[in-house]
C-alpha cells in the first residue's frame, strides 16, 4: 500500500478536482508515444428525472435565485425576456461547435428555453474562447467565468469594478459574455460551456447541499443533469417575470413545479439543512492550491468536524471524509481507507450521489488492484462506470476503465483487459486532452499492479 500512495494520490486528484487540476498533475511520460485511438464523444445524453419532491425543489429553487454565494441576497428576480440570441468570438477549440449544438439542443428541448446561435451582430450572450492565462490574468482563481453587461474580455476589464458588472446589482439580463478556455481538454470546455451559460440563463447561486445539480461548487457534475433542466425549465415558466420579489415568486412556484414535475407531488420531502459557511470556507480551503498542505489538512478535519457536530449523514459529510481520504494517501494510506470506506457508508444511504460513488470507486479499486484483488475491483468498476458514462464524465469513465483493465490483467484475462485499456484512451483524450497526459495517467494505473503479478 505504501508503493501504491502516490499513484492513489494521483488518481484522487483525477476523480474529484475540477477539470483544470487535472491536466496539470501528471508528468511527462518518457515512453515511446502510443498509436492512441481517435477521441470517443458521448452520442446522446440520458439524463435522469429529478427524484426529490417538489416541496425540497421550491426551496432550492429560491435559494438559487435569490443569494449568491457569498452571503448576500438579491431583491428581484431576473431571466432574459425576450429569445436568447448567443455568438461565438475568440478561437474556439476543435471539437467546441459539437459540444455547443448538443447544449443548446437540450436547453431548447428539455428547459424549453428560446435559445439561437447568432454567425455575427449583437448578441444576448457572448461565448469567448481565450487561453487560460488570459482568463486567470482577468479572474485569477477561475477556470471559466461569466460576467453581466459585457461582450468581452477587453470590455470586463475596463469595467470590472464598475457596477455594471455586479451581478449584486443586476435588475434585468441583456447582454452577457462567458469566458472559456480553449487550450485544456475537449471535457474541461464542454464543462465550461454547461454551467457558465446555465448561469447565464439562470440561477447565479451554487449550493453544496444539492447532491444532483451542476449549481454546486462540489464540481462532482460535468453536464446539467435534469434537476438542472428542471430549474431552467421553471426560471422561462410564464407565470414568473424580471422583477418579480422571492415572494412573489414563491408563491407561484408550487402552481409551476405541479405542472413540470407532477412526479415530484408524491414523493416524501426530506430537505436536507443549509450548509454553513464555516464548512463551505474549510471544505474550500482544503481543496485550495494556495495554502500549505499542513494548513489544507487542519482545513479538512475542519470541514469533517463540523459535519460531524451537525449531525450530517448526506454527501457534505461524505466529501468530507473523502477528501480526508485524498489528502492522507501519502502519508497514512490505512487512514485515507478508512475515510474513503466512511464517505461510502454515508454515500450509500443517499439517493442522488450515484455520479459521488463513481468517483469514490477510484480510490477503492485502486487499493484492490494494489492489494492484487481483482475480483474486488472489477465488482465496483462495472456499475461505476456506467455511472460516469451517463454523466458523461469521460475523464472519471477512462480511469475506471483503465483500472478495471489492471483488474482483469490479475485475473488473466489478458485479451479481455487489452480490448477495454484500448477503450478507455479515446475517453481519455476527451477527457485529459494531451496525448502525454493520457499516457502518463495509463502508466500511473499500470503501476498499481503489484509487482510480478
Amino acid at each position: 500500500m505504501q508503493a501504491a500512495a502516490g499513484i492513489l494520490a494521483a488518481l484522487a486528484l483525477a476523480a474529484c478536482t475540477a477539470p483544470t487540476a487535472r491536466v496539470e498533475a501528471p508528468t511527462r511520460a518518457a515512453a515511446e508515444p502510443l498509436a492512441l485511438p481517435p477521441v470517443k464523444v458521448f452520442s446522446a445524453p440520458r439524463p435522469q428525472a429529478p427524484q426529490r419532491a417538489n416541496a425540497e425543489i421550491a426551496r432550492d429553487f429560491l435559494d438559487l435565485h435569490f443569494q449568491l454565494e457569498g452571503g448576500s441576497t438579491l431583491p428581484h428576480f431576473t431571466r432574459f425576456e425576450n429569445p436568447i440570441t448567443l455568438r461565438v468570438t475568440g478561437a474556439p477549440p476543435p471539437g467546441f461547435n459539437r459540444d455547443l449544438s448538443a447544449l443548446l439542443s437540450r436547453l431548447q428541448g428539455e428547459a424549453g428555453i428560446s435559445i439561437r446561435r447568432v454567425a455575427s451582430g449583437d448578441a444576448s450572450i457572448t461565448i469567448q474562447a481565450v487561453s487560460r492565462a488570459e482568463i486567470r490574468r482577468a479572474l485569477p482563481k477561475a477556470a471559466c467565468f461569466v460576467v453581466p453587461n459585457v461582450s468581452s474580455l477587453a470590455e470586463y476589464r475596463r469595467n470590472r469594478r464598475s457596477p455594471r458588472t455586479n451581478w449584486a446589482l443586476l435588475r434585468e439580463r441583456s447582454r452577457l459574455a462567458v469566458f472559456i478556455p480553449n487550450d485544456t481538454s475537449p471535457q474541461e470546455v464542454r464543462d465550461c460551456l454547461h454551467e457558465e451559460l446555465a448561469q447565464a440563463i439562470g440561477p447565479l447561486n451554487d449550493l453544496y447541499r444539492l447532491p444532483d445539480s451542476i449549481f454546486n461548487d462540489d464540481n462532482m457534475h460535468a453536464v446539467l443533469t435534469g434537476f438542472d433542466m428542471l430549474i431552467l425549465r421553471a426560471t422561462y415558466a410564464p407565470e414568473l417575470q424580471t422583477g418579480m420579489t422571492r415572494a412573489q415568486v414563491a408563491a407561484r412556484l408550487p402552481a409551476i413545479l405541479s405542472r413540470l414535475n407532477p412526479r415530484g407531488n408524491g414523493v416524501a420531502a426530506w430537505p436536507l439543512p443549509a450548509t454553513p459557511r464555516a464548512w463551505s470556507a474549510a471544505y474550500e480551503q482544503a481543496l485550495g492550491p494556495q495554502a500549505a498542505l499542513r494548513e489544507r489538512l487542519r482545513a479538512a478535519n475542519r470541514a469533517a468536524e463540523i459535519a460531524r457536530d451537525l449531525g450530517w449523514s448526506d454527501h457534505r459529510r461524505a466529501m468530507s471524509h473523502y477528501t480526508l481520504g485524498r489528502m492522507l494517501h501519502i502519508r497514512e494510506p490505512e487512514l485515507a481507507l478508512q475515510h474513503f470506506l466512511t464517505a461510502q457508508t454515508y454515500l450509500q444511504a443517499q439517493r442522488g450521489t450515484a455520479i459521488h460513488q463513481a468517483k469514490l470507486a477510484v480510490q477503492l479499486a485502486a487499493h484492490d488492484v494494489a492489494t492484487g484483488d481483482g475480483a474486488a475491483a472489477l465488482n465496483r468498476l462495472k456499475p461505476a462506470a456506467a455511472t460516469a458514462a451517463a454523466h458523461e464524465n469521460a475523464a472519471l469513465l477512462s480511469t475506471l476503465l483503465m483500472l478495471q483493465a489492471e483488474a482483469l490483467d490479475l485475473q488473466g484475462k489478458t485479451v479481455e483487459a487489452r480490448r477495454v485499456r484500448l477503450d478507455s484512451l479515446g475517453w481519455a483524450r476527451y477527457g485529459f486532452g494531451p496525448d502525454w497526459v493520457v499516457e502518463a495517467r495509463l502508466e500511473e494505473v499500470a503501476a498499481l499492479r503489484p509487482a510480478g503479478s
